[in-house]
């Protein structure tokens, strides 16, 4: 396939350089650029600390949230402990039975589009299969994946108060943990009441935590990769058709939209001592960013890394991260991908294109197109 025009290595220019030190929001922040560095990091959580509550986010959010996200703001043994509790349900997508529920949940989803003609892609589309699948996983009604639908596409950004988005997250999670203390179910938040730590039932603030990190940790991020899977189809159907023909053509499709999107551009990791990374020194207590969007179009690891190429492989992108750290809900986002290709391939004849506004995201010097903030299309029925 043909360079793409909507993809580009945004880092090009500091490609040489291996690192890029920006001010972001007047933090100076050594960012990782290169594939190599950035995974080895990753690995390395002694160094390179996620044990950061508010600051392992680029932006950081000490202003709209109260509790530490957990377990990705927290280092071994404290992290393992918790993600080990987390794992039975989060793996639960790779289930024949649990993917049959996804299949359905898709398919109705795109049934909906096809007959609602015109619609914005992202907020009609993308964004309530994000809140509806969520439900499913957590083994909520589906009339909670509707309420998280208002949300919109980022629990805390897009709106004018994010510190009245964040409490209102917080005051949705104390409600439902109080419902699961009352009468406790098979659903996510009655197992956060059966959780312990170290022999102890978890605290208030580790159960708000791990559920603030569930609803707000993956969410614009899926919305993106299922928006971008989308609008690639529509340009080439015939070839995702022939590579949607069977699993591993489906698998490495789809691999290769979140290699080539790169859903979260960074995220930050603290030296707890001073550290020098690549001659830059990184004072202790210092930030630094590890680039998965640049490390996802490293050239010497992604041969023609502009090029969208749904049958790449091996394809190590980094999308989901590497390490301890990797994304928790990453077997959640595949199973949708694959699924929603599956049924593009099959159930739809073609995808309108009226109109697509990407989504711009500043980085000291850059700028990188991270996503679309809105698309109108329209699905056509296989055979009208």
């Amino acid at each position: 396939m043909g360079k793409s025009e909507e993809f580009c290595d945004a880092f090009s220019t500091y490609r040489d350089q291996r690192v890029l030190t920006i001010s972001l929001h007047g933090e100076p922040i050594v960012m990782l650029l290169d594939w190599a560095g950035v995974r080895a990091a990753a690995h390395d959580w002694t160094t390179f600390s996620s044990d950061a509550p508010f600051r392992v986010p680029i932006p950081s959010e000490e202003d709209v949230r109260s509790v530490r996200q957990l377990p990705i703001e927290a280092d071994p043994p404290l992290h393992v402990a918790i993600r080990q509790q987390l794992e039975p349900r989060f793996r639960r997508p790779r289930q024949h039975h649990y993917l049959a529920q996804v299949r359905q949940l898709v398919s109705a989803q795109l049934a909906a589009a096809k007959q609602s003609g015109e619609i914005d892609l992202v907020r009609e589309f993308a964004l309530p299969l994000q809140s509806r699948a969520l439900a499913l996983l957590l083994d909520m009604p589906a009339e909670a994946g509707e309420t998280w639908t208002k949300w919109g596409l980022h629990v805390f950004r897009g709106g004018e108060d994010p510190a009245a988005r964040g409490s209102e997250l917080e005051t949705y999670i104390q409600g439902e943990l109080e419902r699961a203390a009352r009468a406790p179910g098979a659903d996510f938040f009655s197992d956060l009441k059966t959780m312990t730590l170290n022999g102890r039932a978890l605290n208030q603030d580790e159960m708000m935590g791990i559920a603030n990190l569930v609803f707000a940790g993956g969410r614009d991020t899926l919305i993106n990769a299922i928006s971008q899977l989308v609008i690639a189809f529509s340009k080439q159907p015939d070839a995702f058709r022939r590579v949607a023909a069977n699993q591993r053509g489906t698998n490495l499709a789809v691999e290769e939209i979140l290699r080539i999107a790169s859903p979260l551009t960074h995220i930050g990791r603290v030296c707890p001592a001073q550290t020098d990374v690549e001659g830059h020194d990184v004072p202790a207590g210092a930030r630094i960013s590890l680039c998965w969007a640049a490390a996802n179009y490293d050239p010497t690891v992604f041969s023609a890394p502009e090029t969208l190429d749904i049958e790449r492989a091996p394809n190590p992108h980094l999308a989901f991260g590497s390490g301890p750290h990797t994304c928790l809900g990453a077997v959640h986002a595949r199973a949708i991908l694959r699924e929603l290709l599956g049924a593009l391939a099959n159930d739809i004849s073609g995808i309108e294109i009226c109109d697509v506004q990407p989504a711009q995201e500043d980085i000291g010097p850059i700028t990188r197109t991270a996503g679309i903030a809105s698309a109108r299309v329209i699905f056509r029925n296989t055979g009208s």
